[in-house]
């Protein structure tokens, strides 16, 4: 299978995200935004819709959210983008 085909076969975490996607829970990074901090990229949990801030940026709560819940995909926040991420498997889905 390419890696192309890969991605859009998706994962069994993507199975489970809830339809219709959830509201998010902001425009920014909540925590970013209280510790007084410029989030570099967003990122939207797919299960709740957090909105944290990407690995890129000092903090990394997109992925603290998910050491914290288990939720295991999320997708760019980012307008013009619509990649998905599974931390679990670890790629693009």
């Amino acid at each position: 299978m390419s890696g192309e085909t890969a991605r859009r076969a998706g994962c069994a975490h993507t199975a489970r995200l809830p339809e219709p996607e959830p509201p998010s829970s902001g425009e920014s990074c909540r925590r970013c935004e209280e510790s007084e901090q410029h989030p570099v990229q967003l990122r939207k949990c797919l299960l709740c819709g957090h909105v944290g801030c990407c690995d890129s940026s000092p903090a990394r709560h997109a992925t603290a959210h998910f050491e914290e819940t288990g939720h295991a995909v999320m997708r760019s926040y980012e307008a013009g983008e619509e990649w998905r991420w599974c931390y679990v498997e670890r790629r693009l889905v």
